[in-house]
């Protein structure tokens, strides 16, 4: 009978829109019988949540007793836990419950993971720390998601109407299942920016999105159309450094190890020599560089009076070397310039 009573609210036959009819509560008297077996659930968290856990467990308890549910707050293990009783009428309460404990594993205050319990509000926590190896990187695109001062991660929650949280290497999202899930549009985003697509390439596909609702003739359409493309930029050849290392020929057999100064000894036969023999030896070595280096510097200073080598002079024109000089032109040109001269 709770149940006719319940479903004469909804329509009959097929709706256009079936997130807009309200989602019947499932009360006490649906399932007066209770749990047959206990169902239980336990979450590992930090030791920087203890504290604040220890401040909110009572309200977690009271909330779930609502539910007749149980949860343990285990300090020394680092654990929670959640658990149903015989007197516990919801069967899928137990996993909300467990969503709930692990997104305050996760920093999500209090507030906000209490919104888990509700029938139209699912939850989601995408793991972000074994995408990307270099630490670097995941620092960067991980503050590429936050945005200035939080700005990007706040255009995501309008767009989404969801609530996310980055912390550590994980990213917690709480929203409705309305619509093409919000959550799974979280995660997308989310993804994308760790496989370094920035994230306002998904908020402006979204804000298009958005606006292509409001339009009921394009509803039923395809939208690829209106969406952009973006590609990646081919980034043009880069420069080649000057010297390039080039690697020897691989070979299997390792190289020769060097000769030891006793190896070397040995060679040159100074191992088998006397003390005395040994001295007289490094002194003929001496004296031999020090009359080379006599050499050498002789050559060097004669290099400086040596005078160098000077080319044969070869006239530009031979009419200019020409003894034959017309005098009556040479006057008149002289005559010419004394002129001009008295004229300035």
């Amino acid at each position: 009978m709770a149940d006719e009573q319940e479903m004469e609210g909804l329509p009959e036959g097929p709706v256009d829109n079936a997130w807009s009819i309200k989602i019947p509560e499932f009360k006490p008297e649906h399932n007066p019988t209770g749990m047959v077996e206990e169902s239980k659930f336990a979450s590992l968290f930090p030791k920087y949540r203890e504290k604040y856990l220890k401040e909110c467990w009572n309200l977690v308890e009271a909330k779930l007793k609502e539910y007749n549910l149980k949860c343990e707050l285990d300090l020394v293990e680092g654990s929670m836990s959640v658990m149903t009783t015989r007197k516990c009428w919801d069967p899928y309460i137990i996993i909300k419950a467990r969503d709930m404990i692990k997104l305050l594993a996760r920093s999500v205050p209090y507030n906000k993971a209490l919104e888990v319990l509700e029938d139209d509000k699912g939850s989601d926590i995408i793991k972000i720390g074994n995408i990307l190896e270099n630490k670097e990187r995941f620092v960067k695109r991980r503050q590429r998601l936050i945005g200035p001062n939080g700005s990007t991660l706040k255009s995501i929650e309008l767009l989404t109407q969801c609530y996310v949280l980055v912390q550590g290497g994980t990213v917690a999202a709480i929203g409705p299942y309305q619509g093409k899930s919000r959550l799974k549009q979280v995660r997308k985003i989310v993804i994308d920016t760790m496989n370094n697509i920035h994230p306002i390439y998904n908020i402006k596909t979204l804000m298009i999105k958005r606006e292509l609702l409001k339009d009921p003739k394009l509803r039923n359409e395809n939208w690829e159309r209106f969406l952009p493309k973006f590609q990646h930029k081919v980034l043009s050849k880069r420069k080649q450094p000057m010297k390039k290392n080039k690697k020897a020929p691989y070979t299997p057999f390792p190289p020769a190890q060097s000769l030891s100064k006793i190896d070397k000894q040995l060679e040159s036969g100074e191992y088998f020599l006397n003390d005395r023999e040994k001295r007289v030896r490094k002194a003929a070595e001496r004296k031999q560089k020090d009359e080379e280096t006599k050499i050498n510097q002789k050559e060097k200073r004669s290099k400086s009076f040596k005078p160098p080598k000077e080319k044969p002079y070869v006239p530009a024109d031979n009419s200019s070397t020409s003894k034959d000089v017309d005098v009556t032109e040479f006057k008149k040109k002289v005559k010419n310039a004394l002129k001009k001269k008295v004229k300035h």
